[in-house]
């Protein structure tokens, strides 16, 4: 599983960060928020979520055509499998002995929040994640809204209210589940699109992102101190 990492400069034992990219895998948009992020003081892990059926390195363009394979990536990989990565880069993590989070973005934010079912896992962070409230996510349907109760630290999630594949009541099934499971939450909503944050595009928003970052990083340098 061919991993980019991030880390500051100087020497040390990092908090460690496992980061999960949406359908497109490692493009530039993302490593750039992963090396920001590690700017910050973080050990910065980016997997490439669909390494069981690309060849190494393969990044998908921002277009018609990337977006169909990576959803058709998606469908060929299993929730199990898509498990055994999870733990796979914690692993990795958790080896250097500093505290570990997790974050995601687009279907890197449902992986993310899978990653939170680990007791290893001190906090996560989740921008806009999809298939919580419908399941979707690999070949077969995701639990993974189902096990909320299962997780024993903190999450934050950001969504943006002009995002279709969370509508609002995809956003209010998320939210009542998360509340009758008792689990730990910050939750943030911006006037922006889905994937408000990758630097591409029109959808980007550099005001509701900076605000977001800023959130993101507060929290890890809390959970993960």
């Amino acid at each position: 599983m061919r991993t980019f990492v991030a880390a500051p400069k100087a020497e040390g034992a990092w908090p460690g960060v496992v980061f999960y990219t949406d359908i497109f895998q490692l493009t530039e948009a993302s490593l750039r928020w992963a090396v920001r992020l590690a700017g910050h003081g973080f050990l910065v892990a980016v997997p490439e979520i669909y390494h069981r059926v690309e060849p190494p390195d393969t990044v998908l363009a921002f277009d018609d055509a990337g977006k169909a394979r990576g959803q058709a990536d998606a469908e060929a990989i299993t929730t199990a499998e898509f498990d055994e990565d999870i733990a796979a880069a914690i692993d990795w993590l958790a080896a250097r002995g500093a505290p570990v989070g997790a974050t995601g973005h687009c279907t890197g934010g449902h992986l993310g929040f899978r990653a939170a079912f680990d007791a290893r896992v001190a906090g996560t962070a989740l921008w806009y994640p999809t298939g919580l409230h419908d399941g979707k996510l690999g070949r077969d349907t995701s639990d993974a809204l189902g096990r909320a109760g299962e997780i024993g630290s903190e999450l934050l999630l950001i969504f943006g209210t002009r995002d279709p594949h969370t509508p609002p009541a995809g956003r209010t099934r998320v939210k009542a589940a998360l509340d009758e499971a008792g689990t730990r939450y910050q939750w943030h909503e911006y006037d922006a699109e889905h994937a408000f944050g990758r630097d591409v595009g029109p959808r980007f928003d550099p005001e509701a992102t900076d605000r977001a970052f800023a959130e993101t990083v507060t929290f890890f340098k809390r959970v993960l101190r």
